[in-house]
């Protein structure tokens, strides 16, 4: 038996997945019909709708502008590591030539 390969990684616009998420709430068509109709992952469908949820403060989580908020201070606090990082061993350096 041969391995499946695994899908590309593929991106949508957030129109694309409103437009998905209003398809599922509308009720004629279940999510996994949905999913399968627009060869989507159900999995992916399924994150989309809760995360439209979450937005619309219908659940309890971050919103998207939370998480994307998140991610840049994730990312700067890393940044703002490496530089102290940085800034030890140079200062370590400079120690080490004036000795």
């Amino acid at each position: 038996m041969g391995k499946k390969r695994p899908r590309p990684r593929r991106s949508f616009t957030p129109e694309f997945k409103a437009e998905i998420v209003e398809l599922c709430r509308c009720g004629d068509r279940s999510v996994g019909q949905v999913a399968k109709d627009f060869d989507l992952t159900e999995t992916a469908v399924r994150g989309w709708v809760k995360q439209a949820d979450v937005d619309a403060d219908e659940r309890d989580g971050l919103t998207s502008n939370e998480r994307e908020e998140l991610a840049q201070l994730r990312r700067e606090n890393r940044r703002l590591r490496e530089d102290v990082e940085i800034l030890k061993r140079a200062t370590a350096f400079f120690a080490q030539e004036t000795r």
